[in-house]
């Protein structure tokens, strides 16, 4: 084994990308970008250094992190979930993803005319816009299911740099919505949705204790257990449904409560996510696809960008907050988990359940939408 791919010593520097931008963030000139984007860039420049395993040279650890450490970074979350303040949120938020994931579709269709990928990819083509259209509407999951059902993982080479072109533009769209919130109340003046109580909940200040703590890692690995026991008895419900589900419903109660904490807990593997992410963001796998990644990543950045525009301008006329835009754009573009990253850089807790809930229907919805656009083409 290569000593850079060796877990302990990959997991030393994600944790210190973690550390530096929690560090940044607070500086003057990190402020304004969030511990968020920060952690995703330190890491990203760290793996195209080679110093950490990228998307093509992938270890272990990101898988597990990925299956694992994402999902229950949510449940964490979610066992600080006050379901009375997110009820204004639910409903605008539900409208801006439908809104998103038709502008994915959109998008996806207005490049396939614009910039005619056919031409270079011949058939595979309309897989690709496919498979970027499910992963655009609501995460990586919907992805490999559009391939999986044209195999299209076999065609190594094509079905690698198609998941770099996603990666970059992934990492690059977190930077865009994190941004484009600041730019435009500069512009246009917003109101923000569903404030309720948001002052309170974030002065709440918890510290903690290895009781709490002890709890904590018990009820997570437990509750992932249960949902993976469901999966296999109702494999049509997945388990992040079950898992999500079970968050809300302990979030209740008095006991969970009192516990210190999970708030902190989840944030902090969600930063271990983003992290990774910024370790997928590999800028030479495209290079080295030469007129094919050229091609892929135009087709895709455009895609996204009407994607972008049309949530923006729709958004706008229609709910106007723009955090709660931006958000419900994460969600489509880079699923639930970086959606939740961009509330916290907001400050808008209220918002984290409902972004995990519009990440969920993503998942659902998703690859339909791809398989449409497969027959459409």
């Amino acid at each position: 084994m290569n000593f850079i791919e060796n877990p302990i010593y990959v997991l030393t520097v994600l944790a210190l990308m973690v550390l530096l931008s929690l560090y940044a963030a607070k500086k003057k000139w990190g402020k304004p970008f969030g511990a968020a984007l920060l952690v995703i860039v330190f890491t990203a420049i760290v793996a195209n250094f080679k110093l950490i395993p990228s998307a093509s040279n992938s270890i272990p650890l990101y898988d597990v992190i990925f299956g694992y450490l994402a999902p229950i970074s949510i449940f964490y979350l979610l066992l600080g979930a006050n379901l009375k303040s997110i009820k204004k949120a639910g409903a605008p938020m539900i409208g801006l993803f439908l809104i998103g994931s038709l502008a994915t579709v959109l998008g996806i269709l207005a490049s396939w005319y614009l910039i005619s990928p056919q031409n270079v990819l011949g058939d595979d083509g309309k897989i690709l816009a496919g498979m970027l259209t499910g992963t655009y509407t609501g995460g990586s999951v919907n992805f490999n299911s559009v391939a999986l059902a044209y195999d299209f993982q076999k065609k190594g080479t094509l079905y690698a740099g198609a998941i770099a072109v996603d990666n970059v533009v992934t990492a690059i769209w977190v930077v865009i919505t994190i941004a484009f919130p600041v730019i435009l109340r500069k512009r246009f003046k917003d109101k923000k949705l569903s404030t309720e109580n948001r002052t309170n909940e974030l002065n709440k200040e918890s510290s903690m204790d290895l009781n709490s703590f002890a709890w904590l890692i018990f009820i997570g690995l437990s509750s992932f257990l249960v949902s993976e026991f469901v999966s296999i008895w109702l494999p049509s419900i997945p388990s992040i449904i079950t898992l999500s589900t079970i968050g809300i419903v302990l979030a209740q109660t008095p006991f969970i409560s009192k516990l210190n904490g999970s708030h902190e807990l989840g944030l902090y593997l969600v930063y271990l996510f983003l992290a990774v992410i910024g370790a997928y963001c590999e800028v030479g796998a495209v290079v080295a696809l030469k007129e094919v990644g050229l091609t892929l990543l135009l087709f895709t950045s455009i895609a996204v960008l009407i994607h972008g525009l049309l949530i923006i301008i729709l958004g706008g006329l229609l709910f106007k907050d723009w955090d709660m835009i931006s958000i419900a754009s994460q969600a489509n573009v880079g699923g639930g988990t970086s959606a939740i990253a961009l509330a916290e850089t907001f400050n808008r807790k209220e918002l984290i359940l409902p972004a995990i809930l519009v990440g969920t229907l993503g998942n659902a919805l998703g690859t339909y939408l791809g398989f449409m656009v497969v027959a459409i083409l």
